[in-house]
């Protein structure tokens, strides 16, 4: 039997799968240098900041990809500073999240700690720094391997995009570190409201670099403070008793914290029943400033206050929270350890200092509003002993309705009798000034006095007039004066008149 065969066609020759053409170096390399650059940023991005503690502040830190490097510190809401501190592919952002309440208030108890204050920041930012970088190389490894994985899906690619990420990181490092220039911060550059900064507190250079000096001669400043009762023993004419009513009078003293302390001396040594206050406590009346006078509530006597044309109606209600503080901003009187005092605040709020149209005739309206409300209670039997305003305009609108009105804003002292019979006392700054005090060619001295009052007729009698050396000065002067009318064998002159004008 014929057997039947079958013969298996064989097949043509099978298409090549791998037809697609392959990619060109340079563009695999650009994908890789893609993948890795996307990595990174996504990795610093998502774990790549620390918080650090940075002197009084909680800080975040944090390092961003840029063209040009340096260093942004953001103050929010008040704006950034930039300085030019480095030149590599990287940028440190700084974000001041907020004041640590307990840090601050152990600078403003103790301000000689300032002095120490650079090496104690520069240590932190040290430390931060530190951790920040090894937080980073993670960061930027992880994320690069990550993303690598996700586009090749495969491990060695991948483990090659975070090999290279980290390469980058440390190279930028590396530059950062050879083209580091400390004396950027000489030189910054301001955003958002800080861009008045400059304008506000003076060249940043002749601060950073006098800074030390005037925080040590301040707290030298205390110590000459302790010396000034003894120095009282030696002034002739007047001798205050027991119950005599003793006013520190105190203005303008724009966030110096050594004021404190000086003013607490003071109260200690001349046993103040009182202290008064006639304005600019504050330098720009933010927010950020009110834990500046939470040691008013300490200063061991009533702290009595009215608004200045730097301090905010925020400033205001703030004091207006704390104990020991009467503030004064309607004209009405209000006894404190045994006087009368009526006041007003400024109606200009100029914390950029400039001169606004206006702004003489509000004043004098604010003190005509004064002047009225003093009339009144004349009228209803209960007079005030003592108005207080912050400008001398306006405290000029009083003459007649009262023996003593108190001002400052000039930033130096004087005293006058007006036409009708009212003495103006005028305050200098008890601050020296502020930060403003090592901007000049001569330093601004730091002011106050102690008023002395009869307590049956609650009458000026004398006043101490104190003044303190500033800047690169350690000298204590005490000088005493008496009213004519209290010199021997004077004639006590009439009690103003609130019908005069």
């Amino acid at each position: 039997m014929a057997r039947a065969t079958t013969t298996a066609a064989t097949p043509g020759p099978v298409p090549e799968l791998a037809a697609r053409p392959h990619p060109r170096p340079w563009v695999r390399a650009a994908g890789l240098v893609a993948v890795v650059l996307l990595g990174a940023w996504l990795g610093l991005l998502v774990v790549g900041n620390v918080r650090v503690p940075v002197g009084p502040m909680n800080t975040t830190m944090t390092l961003r990809p840029s063209l040009t490097g340096g260093t942004k510190i953001n103050v929010s809401p008040l704006g950034a500073l930039e300085l030019q501190s480095h030149h590599a592919p990287v940028r440190l952002d700084v974000n001041v999240d907020q004041l640590d309440p307990d840090r601050a208030q152990a600078l403003v108890d103790h301000p000689e700690r300032l002095s120490g204050l650079q090496q104690e920041v520069a240590h932190d930012v040290e430390q931060g720094t530190l951790d920040l970088a090894v937080r980073s190389c993670a960061a930027v490894v992880v994320g690069a391997t990550a993303l690598g994985l996700a586009v090749y899906r495969r491990p060695r690619p991948a483990l090659g995009a975070g090999g290279l990420a980290l390469t980058l990181l440390v190279t930028s490092g590396g530059t950062a570190y050879a083209t580091w220039n400390p004396d950027s911060v000489l030189e910054p550059r301001f955003s958002g409201l800080l861009s008045s900064a400059p304008s506000l507190v003076g060249n940043a250079r002749s601060i950073v670099t006098e800074f030390d000096v005037y925080q040590q001669e301040l707290a030298r400043l205390v110590t000459n403070v302790t010396k000034l009762y003894d120095v009282t023993s030696t002034l002739p004419a007047y001798q205050p008793d027991p119950s005599t009513i003793r006013v520190l009078h105190v203005s303008d003293i724009h966030l110096n914290p050594a004021s404190w302390k000086i003013i607490g001396s003071l109260v200690r040594q001349y046993q103040v029943n009182v202290i008064v206050d006639s304005g600019d406590t504050m330098d720009h009346g933010t927010a950020a400033e009110n834990g500046f006078l939470d040691p008013i509530e300490d200063l061991g006597a009533p702290y009595v206050w009215v608004r200045g044309n730097h301090d905010s109606l925020a400033t205001q209600k703030y004091l207006q929270g704390l104990k020991n503080v009467t503030v004064l901003d309607d004209g009405k009187a209000k006894t404190v350890a045994g006087l009368r005092f009526a006041g007003i605040g400024d109606p200009q709020y100029t914390p950029d200092r400039d001169k606004k149209p206006g702004a003489d005739a509000s004043e004098e309206l604010a003190g005509a509003r004064l002047a009225s409300a003093l009339r009144d209670q004349t009228a209803a039997g209960t007079p005030a002993d003592v108005a207080i305003a912050h400008e001398p305009s306006a405290a000029r609108e009083v003459d007649g309705t009262v023996p003593l009105a108190l001002a400052g804003h000039l930033h130096h002292e004087d005293m006058e009798v007006m036409k009708y019979g009212t003495r103006l006392r005028t305050e200098g700054s008890t601050g020296g000034s502020g930060l403003r005090a090592v901007e000049g060619k001569h330093p601004d001295p730091i002011q106050a006095s102690i008023l002395y009052f009869d307590r049956g007729t609650r009458r000026l009698q004398a006043w101490d007039q104190i003044e303190l050396g500033g800047l690169g000065l350690t000298t204590a002067e005490v000088s005493r004066h008496l009213p004519k009318e209290n010199q021997p064998g004077a004639t006590p002159s009439p009690t103003p008149s609130p019908t005069a004008r």
